[in-house]
């Protein structure tokens, strides 16, 4: 069972609805690599050094800064810094609703899964189906950890409440700053591109999609530690260098499946090595570690 990180209240008009929040990501074990002195092979300790003194400086001796000047800081304690912080509520504010898809995704930050609390359920519910029912998502507001937050809340494919965490306008950039095509695509052109996008149209399953990177890693990590010599063979995508002349032969190309129709198709071979970590059971860690050393 997840563990709850806060208790709040969602606010609905005068309807209030007491819920758990729960994060809707975990951050899986990644690969760590120490830096290490190429000479003899020992970690690096990593020091503060003051640059005036050149002196090291401990942690409980540093103080937050803004340069407003070239050399020119404005110093604040911990102390001014919290006091400057928003006062936490245990309030999800809605402040309206607005059609669902309406917010672009680019606009997403962190989720958050929202479940009911004790005497929870039927408010929930309601809030839940009402915005089935209207195509639509609420937008509220959030303070946690002394930040205030927009968020949107909205239910989810599995049948559930998210609660969204927004960027603010000023964290994500236009398209205005770029440069976009102009012209236009013949009826042709579009009616063709459209069957392209029929023929391998699929629904999305997360579960299809592996990090890769990370078996080819791992894979190369068991090969290094057994003292195998790593080879890395160049890979090509099909068709990545080549240069589109006829927009209309590519298309027809692509309809006639001469191009791969699929991600899972367009997969490279993988290297030796890697699909044999990919496919063999994963060992945590301490687990291979604990192998290693018994000899196992």
């Amino acid at each position: 069972m997840p563990r709850a990180i806060a208790d709040l209240t969602l606010s609905f008009g005068l309807v209030s609805i007491p819920v758990k929040v729960y994060a809707a990501t975990e951050a899986k074990e990644s690969i760590h690599f120490n830096m290490i002195h190429k000479a003899c092979g020992s970690r690096i300790k990593q020091q503060l050094v003051c640059i005036k003194e050149d002196v090291v400086v401990e942690r409980k001796d540093l103080v937050k800064g803004y340069e407003f000047s070239p050399g020119q800081y404005v110093i604040f304690t911990p102390e001014e810094l919290k006091e400057l912080e928003e006062a936490g509520t245990h309030l999800i504010d809605i402040v309206g609703f607005v059609p669902a898809g309406s917010v672009d995704p680019v606009y997403y930050e962190k989720a958050y899964y929202l479940a009911p609390d004790k005497r929870g359920d039927k408010p929930y519910l309601l809030l839940l189906e009402a915005m089935q029912k209207t195509n639509r998502a609420a937008l509220a507001r959030w303070t946690w950890k002394g930040k205030s937050y927009t968020v949107q809340v909205r239910p989810s494919l599995e049948g559930g409440l998210v609660l969204q965490q927004l960027l603010y306008a000023e964290e994500v950039r236009s398209f205005k700053d770029l440069k976009l095509p102009e012209g236009k695509i013949s009826d042709r052109e579009l009616e063709m591109a459209v069957m392209l996008v029929e023929q391998i149209a699929t629904d999305f399953d997360p579960e299809q999609f592996q990090n890769d990177f990370k078996y080819r890693l791992e894979a190369a990590i068991e090969q290094k530690i057994e003292g195998q010599e790593i080879t890395i063979q160049e890979e090509t995508q099909p068709g990545a260098s080549a240069q589109v002349i006829d927009l209309m032969e590519a298309l027809r190309a692509s309809l006639a499946g001469k191009v791969p129709s699929s991600p899972a198709a367009a997969k490279t071979p993988a290297r030796k090595g890697a699909k044999k970590a990919a496919d063999a059971p994963k060992k945590s860690a301490p687990a291979k570690k604990a192998a290693r050393k018994t000899g196992k």
